[in-house]
């Protein structure tokens, strides 16, 4: 795998035509996260749009529903050519199971664990789940393998943990990743693109950091540059 192909551009945005004029700008792109409201606005077609452009594709739309429900999603969506679909690990293990046995072609099934907007405040105090965010995350993580899913979503804090528990079957795919100096926004469990390879995510989730520099080009090649540090480092 080329260290290109590690960053995941998340297009938060509207609409084809938007998808199409951002990716013009970014010709070392080779992997995109089309997530719910890019999805919902433009519908499938999109998704072939991009594969058309040579791209890869993460499709972010987290299923969480029963097990027969999550099996005819997995089933529909996995149909569209994504390299990457997910759901929400919440959802329990007899879900996951369906979902798994959805799964068509060379599509990859990971799972979410926890989302990199959840601290530990609000862990405990909001979703009433006990124990730490860390804690949460590899037990979800754990009934990811154990139901036969090809990775998980996690953020860059916890990657060590689960590779060193879990072992290195799972890949990892982590959001809140912040070059430094970079506005942390709505995240909460964030880290720099050097420290979470170094780490050990396999795949980092990035977009305002990419989409809203004036020059999106430079921005891929600054976080590449530090992949590229880090792998050297290692």
């Amino acid at each position: 795998m080329r260290n290109a192909e590690r960053i995941i551009i998340a297009l938060d945005l509207r609409s084809k035509e938007q998808v199409v004029e951002v990716l013009s700008q970014i010709p070392q792109a080779q992997f995109v996260k089309v997530g719910m409201e890019l999805f919902y606005s433009t519908g499938p077609d999109l998704i072939a749009t991009v594969k058309d452009m040579g791209l890869k594709v993460f499709l972010d739309l987290k299923i969480h529903d029963i097990p027969n429900t999550a099996y005819g999603a997995i089933s529909t969506l996995s149909k569209l050519g994504c390299d990457i679909l997910n759901l929400h690990c919440a959802g329990g293990l007899e879900m996951m199971q369906r979902a798994r046995a959805a799964v068509t072609g060379d599509t990859l099934l990971i799972g979410v664990t926890q989302l990199t907007s959840t601290d530990q405040s609000m862990l405990n105090q909001q979703l009433k789940i006990q124990g730490t965010v860390e804690d949460c995350v590899l037990h979800y993580a754990n009934l990811a393998k154990q139901a036969g899913l090809h990775g998980v979503v996690c953020s860059p804090q916890e990657v060590t943990k689960v590779r060193s528990t879990l072992g290195g079957d799972l890949i990892t795919v982590t959001p809140g990743v912040r070059p430094a100096g970079d506005s942390v926004q709505d995240q909460k469990r964030v880290m720099t693109p050097k420290d979470a390879i170094q780490a050990g995510s396999d795949y980092l989730v990035i977009g305002r950091p990419i989409l809203a520099d004036p020059h999106p080009s430079q921005a891929f090649a600054r976080i590449l540059a530090e992949i590229n540090e880090a792998e050297v480092a290692k």
